[in-house]
């Protein structure tokens, strides 16, 4: 017997839930690709995108989930034997390096730990000891999905002014772009990346980059530019060259109607949105780990993200819950991934995304905790009602 019948429940870390209204703006015929409204379409989300950047500085759509994005940014503005620095926290900024290694590129891990944030001394010391200038750029995640870090970029960027290094911010925003603060030219960030299926709550396969100035120096002495990822060649007069081709239009009408949705809301209601439901999974997997059975795979709760928790298990299978969560309810978890496969499990809370969703899910997790036998504190669902309760108050016509 299950109760599963009925909508189910994405609580993974993307693709996150989309929206009917961007699924509804998606199902239309194809139009002309060279038409004035597929052009002022793209006009206006290549400027929308830089205000959700917060930046002064261009923006790029490409055809490509996060991954393209990545080699986008590192073919633009590095060439074959040119150094990075990779700022380990999780699992993503450490994959985006491998990239670069691929590429040709020296590749140095500042070690870091699957369960804090980046130090931004630590960064601070290791550019000042590199005396050669040899680093080209240094690459960090604002949020990684796999550890459920937080960094602190403004703190990392006023360490590498600091240090008096030249080397370039490069940025990785796929999950906390439209979820948490970015303010890309005031925290001194050169080039920042992201995707569609987070935050931004539109199917996969658009990848974005931002540039800064420095940015676009260090680009006219690229080694590495290829034709399709090359933000010069994007740069012409002709439509169809913003994209290196045939624009996704359906796509991109899902986004101008995931940007309308954003906007409508306010940026800033939706990152205080995120905090709060943040908070409220929070204070239920505090009270569950008083079992002894589950904790925060993230030390510090200030270093927590907004946009998902992991949460390790002690002695049982996180497989087997997500199991039950999905087969015996109609939820499904994100599993533990790099090295806390097998060893955690994830709770997204990102993008299109409200109270009952996220409550729904916790009283799932609680229930197959108790179904299962998983010691586990009581009432951890109560604790995120009462968090939410206390910090949302009556509407003033209630």
């Amino acid at each position: 017997m299950s109760v599963r019948a009925g909508r189910e429940f994405l609580a993974i870390p993307g693709p996150t839930v989309v929206p009917d209204e961007v699924l509804r703006a998606m199902h239309r015929p194809a139009m002309d690709i060279y038409a004035g409204s597929v052009v002022a379409l793209t006009d206006g989300l290549l400027r929308d995108l830089s205000r959700v950047f917060v930046t002064k500085g261009r923006t790029y759509i490409y055809i490509s989930n996060g991954h393209g994005a990545w080699e986008a940014s590192l073919s633009n503005v590095l060439s074959k034997g040119d150094k990075i620095l990779v700022l380990e926290s999780g699992l993503f900024a450490i994959a985006w390096g491998e990239y670069g290694r691929r590429m040709g590129i020296e590749v140095e891990l500042l070690k870091g730990d699957m369960r804090r944030a980046v130090r931004p001394a630590e960064v601070e010391a290791r550019l000042k000891a590199d005396k050669d200038a040899g680093i080209k750029a240094v690459l960090v995640a604002q949020i990684d999905t796999a550890s459920g870090v937080v960094n602190n970029i403004a703190a990392i960027g006023e360490a590498m002014r600091a240090a008096r290094h030249e080397a370039l911010l490069m940025v990785d925003a796929v999950a906390s772009l439209g979820c948490m603060p970015f303010a890309m030219d005031e925290w001194g960030v050169d080039v920042a990346m992201s995707g569609s299926q987070k935050g931004l709550m539109t199917p996969p396969g658009l990848g974005f980059v931002a540039v800064g100035e420095r940015a676009r120096e260090a680009h006219k002495k690229a080694g590495l530019r290829t034709p399709y990822w090359d933000w010069t060649g994007r740069e012409g007069e002709e439509h169809y060259q913003k994209y290196a081709g045939t624009p996704p239009e359906h796509l991109l009408f899902g986004l101008r109607q995931a940007l309308d949705l954003l906007f409508a809301e306010g940026i800033g209601n939706a990152f205080r949105r995120h905090q709060l439901l943040a908070e409220a999974v929070r204070r239920a997997v505090g009270v569950w780990a008083e079992g002894g059975a589950i904790e925060f795979n993230i030390i510090a709760s200030r270093e927590r993200c907004d946009t998902v928790t992991a949460v390790l298990m002690n002695r049982y299978d996180p497989e087997v819950l997500r199991a039950y969560c999905n087969e015996q309810c109609g939820v499904v978890l994100g599993s533990g991934i790099g090295q806390l496969s097998g060893r955690a499990f994830r709770i997204a809370h990102m993008g299109h995304v409200n109270a009952p969703m996220v409550l729904g899910t916790l009283g799932v997790i609680e229930m197959g905790l108790a179904a299962l036998g998983i010691p586990h504190g009581k009432r951890g669902v109560q604790a995120a009602i009462d968090w939410l309760a206390e910090q949302v108050p009556p509407h003033p016509a209630c």
